[in-house]
């Protein structure tokens, strides 16, 4: 209960003087219902007599539970905390919950510490027409390989039917955000007629008088190849654009929490698809039909796919080290010995990063790294370690190596290492390292193998021959007739073709 003092400084505040509710709680830093129960109740007595606290058979076995989430929640970002209705549905899906969403909504109501504060600005209704999307991106903790991570995921939505897509991704960089628009137009078939952004840097450079903007030359790329019209808010005006921004929220509360475990990005944006799909069959907030109704509206409204796909690759040309390193975004990628102090040219898309020749063939493909790694493929440098086979030992290659080669080089001779490097140079060029393995242990069955002897093993495998068995000697000899010499056996022999004849 508040202070005498502060009871009567409110009902002055509000009866006396006229402020709004909202304004006397930011001065004595309390709730703005609270300020309202005070400025307007009219009796003020002792109750004669206070309610027992009543007993919820429903709640009661999972109150615990419920309060432990309120406790876990405290803990994180306010935008990451699980609403009611997501509490509800976890007691419903782990604890076979029986009660309904209001009873579960009263509750939490009531054991949270800090109360939902209300919007300071009101948002304004925008026209909303068949066709028009909005897009933003929105952030959601995630756990990965055992730690809690922050991933990028990208909304587009569409204010005429409350539907909405979203694909996670590993940041809001250009290539992310223009392969997020690119896969929502090809999943839903067609291209928006306008969509609406914030003053996002993968699209805008700067901010024009006026109204106009400058755009960045991979958006505006874009923009001239799927052909739609494309808005932008004013800066610090997101409530431009509020559907979105509603519907960011909605993603995170109802599908991104508590944190989901993370083995394959693409494997989780996958059904994604899925969930924006169900959770089109429910009524509009508004309209009362279906939101997948109202969608084939949208649907009907959209711009047809270009006859070319979109592709998201953008070339650089980047200087190499003298180790044949080029540096993207902090992250280091082998190249090949031959380009090491040289200009490379190099093919960017949002999870891969290609080194290209000058005629655009591709030298080595990598992964695409988000956490300053160093990135390396041994392939094009192995030519240049059989030259040089006592350095191999001093490289972070030979560590690499699966035990079978460790093992395999540690016996070789000079001139054998060097010619099992260049087996290796040609064969991890077009295939994988756990085949060259194989190849090696099969070979290594009997005897220590010759690199020749690797390169015929590997062959076998590649050709689906499968190794072959060296074929066993037969160990029983037949028995021959005992041999007779001497003139006896001539004259026998004389004799015998003299009769013929």
């Amino acid at each position: 209960m508040l202070q005498v003092d502060t009871v009567n400084y409110i009902r002055s505040e509000v009866n006396a003087k006229g402020h709004s509710y909202s304004e006397v709680a930011r001065r004595t830093n309390t709730d703005a219902r609270t300020v309202k129960k005070y400025a307007d109740q009219e009796e003020f007595q002792a109750k004669q007599q206070q309610r027992k606290k009543q007993s919820s058979p429903v709640m009661d076995p999972v109150k615990e539970q419920v309060d432990q989430w309120l406790i876990d929640d405290g803990k994180k970002k306010k935008k990451y905390r699980r609403t009611a209705k997501r509490m509800w549905q976890q007691l419903c899906d782990e604890c076979d919950f029986q009660g309904s969403e209001r009873t579960v909504r009263d509750y939490v109501s009531k054991r949270k510490v800090c109360l939902q504060e209300e919007s300071s600005q009101a948002a304004l209704p925008l026209e909303s027409k068949p066709g028009d999307a909005q897009v933003d991106f929105g952030q959601a903790p995630f756990q990965r390989q055992g730690e809690i991570v922050e991933l990028p995921y990208l909304v587009l939505s569409f204010p005429h039917s409350n539907a909405f897509l979203v694909q996670v991704f590993e940041s809001e960089n250009q290539d992310c955000f223009l392969e997020g628009l690119k896969r929502f137009f090809d999943h839903i078939g067609g291209v928006p007629r306008r969509i609406r952004f914030d003053n996002l840097s993968p699209a805008v450079t700067k901010v024009l008088p006026h109204g106009k903007r400058q755009l960045t030359d991979g958006f505006y790329r874009f923009v001239l190849h799927y052909g739609f019209a494309y808005e932008f808010c004013n800066p610090g005006a997101g409530n431009e654009k509020g559907h979105v921004e509603a519907m960011v929220k909605y993603v995170r509360n109802n599908f991104f929490l508590p944190e989901q475990h993370i083995f394959d990005l693409e494997e989780l944006n996958a059904g994604l698809w899925k969930i924006c799909i169900v959770d089109r069959d429910r009524a509009h907030y508004e309209k009362k039909s279906k939101i997948s109704t109202l969608f084939e509206a949208d649907q009907q409204a959209l711009f047809y796919l270009p006859e070319k796909s979109y592709k998201g690759i953008r070339y650089e040309t980047v200087k190499a080290n003298k180790y044949g390193y080029v540096t993207i975004d902090g992250s280091k990628y082998s190249t090949s010995p031959r380009y090491a102090g040289q200009g490379v040219l190099v093919g960017i898309t949002h999870d891969t990063i290609q080194i290209l020749t000058d005629q655009y063939e591709i030298i080595v493909r990598h992964r695409r790294s988000y956490e300053g790694e160093v990135i390396m493929k041994w392939q094009p440098y192995l030519s240049l370690m059989a030259r040089r086979p006592n350095a191999m030992k001093y490289t972070s290659f030979y560590d690499q190596l699966p035990q079978p080669w460790q093992d395999y080089l540690q016996a070789c001779t000079q001139e054998e290492v060097k010619e099992a490097l260049k087996l290796l140079s040609t064969l991890l060029k077009d295939h994988r390292m756990e085949l060259a393995t194989e190849a090696l242990q099969a070979a290594s069955r009997h005897a220590h193998p010759s690199p020749d002897a690797i390169r015929q093993v590997f062959h076998q495998l590649v050709h689906g021959r499968g190794f072959r068995e060296a074929i066993p000697i037969q160990q029983h000899v037949p028995t021959m007739p005992e041999a007779q010499r001497g003139m006896t056996r001539y004259d026998d022999f004389f004799q015998l073709s003299g009769r013929e004849t």
